[in-house]
């Protein structure tokens, strides 16, 4: 495995664990028109944790990385929910809160990346 598969693969699982260990922190993120905000959060913490796993077998590496653009693609809603709405989350400065939707693609672009190398 490559340095960026290795980190990509650490900050899944971490992250979609963080999902099971503070599932309360992501259900405030969600966008109110979305229901079962605690199964929703549970979902995208389970897919995290498999997308992160699935980058380190390199027979699954290619479908894992595909797994976890479409797990950024679905969680855009929350950033952008933040973004939005920034008296609801006064600890985070509304710049930082606005810079995680290009962050947003600068991820979608690194798991392509590290899961699709050029030949």
């Amino acid at each position: 495995m490559t340095f960026s598969q290795r980190m990509l693969c650490g900050v899944f699982v971490l992250a979609g664990t963080l999902h099971f260990v503070r599932p309360q922190m992501y259900e405030e993120i969600m966008p109110g028109y979305l229901p079962a905000h605690r199964e929703l959060v549970l979902i995208s913490g389970a897919a995290e944790i498999a997308g992160g796993v699935g980058v380190a077998a390199r027979r699954t590496r290619r479908a894992a990385g595909w797994g976890l653009i479409a797990v950024l693609i679905a969680v855009f809603p929350a950033n952008l929910n933040m973004a939005l709405n920034p008296e609801r989350y006064r600890q985070i400065p509304e710049l930082l809160l606005w810079a995680r939707l290009p962050l947003q693609a600068a991820a979608i672009w690194w798991a392509y990346r590290a899961t699709h190398p050029r030949d």
